[in-house]
This record gives C-alpha cells, sequence and structure tokens, in this order.
C-alpha cells in the first residue's frame, strides 16, 4: 500500500482528538503535569501531518520493514551470514593455533613480545623491566612489603601511600 492510498489527514485528527481526551482524563486523574505531557504526545501525529514527516517516515518505515522481510526470509541471506560466522570461527581458530605455536618455539617470547607491543602501542612510554619474584617469606606479615628502591617515575609517590595502606 502506497503513501498515497490512505487517507492520513482523517487518521491523525482523529489519533489527535482520541490522545487529547486522553490527556483530560490524565489531568483530571494524575494531574496536570501528566496531562500536558499526554497532550504533547497526542499533537505529535497532527503536527507529523501538518509539516509533511509523516511522509517521510512511511519510507522509513517500509524501507526497513522491506530490508527485514527480505533478510529473515531469504535463505542466499542466511548462507553469507554462516560464511560470515565460519570466517569469524577461523580468525580465533588461527589466532589461538599461531599463540600455541609461538609458546611452544621460545617459551621467554611472548612475555619480551608483549612488553614490546605494550611499548609500541604507547608511543614514547617504555616498559620497565620487571624485578625478579622475591622469594616466599614465613613469619613476617603480609603487609610490610620488601623496600624497593624509588623509581624516578610521576607514580612512585602513588606506589609508596598503596604500599603503606597494604594494597599492592
Amino acid at each position: 500500500m502506497t503513501f498515497d492510498q490512505i487517507a492520513w489527514l482523517p487518521l491523525c485528527a482523529g489519533v489527535t482528538i482520541a490522545g487529547l481526551v486522553f490527556s483530560f482524563l490524565a489531568f483530571r486523574r494524575r494531574g496536570a503535569a501528566a496531562g500536558m505531557r499526554a497532550a504533547a504526545w497526542a499533537l505529535l501525529p497532527l503536527a507529523a501531518y501538518l509539516t509533511g514527516a509523516l511522509q517521510a517516515l512511511w519510507t522509513i518505515g517500509t524501507t526497513v520493514v522491506g530490508f527485514v522481510t527480505s533478510l529473515v526470509f531469504n535463505p542466499v541471506v542466511w548462507a553469507g551470514v554462516a560464511v560470515a560466522g565460519l570466517s569469524v570461527v577461523l580468525f580465533v581458530v588461527s589466532g589461538v593455533m599461531r599463540g600455541r605455536k609461538l609458546a611452544k618455539a621460545s617459551p621467554g617470547a611472548p612475555a619480551q613480545a608483549q612488553g614490546s607491543a605494550q611499548g609500541s602501542a604507547q608511543g614514547q612510554v617504555r616498559a620497565r623491566p620487571q624485578a625478579p619474584a622475591a622469594p616466599a617469606q614465613t613469619g613476617k606479615p603480609a603487609v610490610a612489603a620488601p623496600k624497593e628502591r624509588k623509581s624516578d617515575d610521576d607514580f612512585s609517590d602513588i606506589e609508596d601511600i598503596l604500599r603503606r595502606r597494604g594494597i599492592s
């Protein structure tokens, strides 16, 4: 059905009149704010008709409905969706396989590659070398962390405060 085959003025006027009746009832039952909000909604169909926006909305609606129905009911489109899904699965599986192959080839390579990737992704920020892991100590409280040398970066004060609070 095309836009010209429907009598839009009587339809929009009827919806607006019904909405104004509802807004009057809302005004009486729920107060002025609810009545004014209902009146604002009720005036929109008539405004859409008078400004010509109703024809644009009709065209957009029919286009969207046509697209969705051709998407849902077309087996060729579903075959395309299945091929796209297969492509995504192949990308993910090949990435996992590549990561395992690199990890098996050189045990230290993933950590070094990750550190260099972080440095290059952040521009001029360089990755700091990590301190060797301290041996487990027994008999000392977990809050007392071993003293480390202060670095000259901007976060040393924050790290000290967090260390004093027991947050690591």
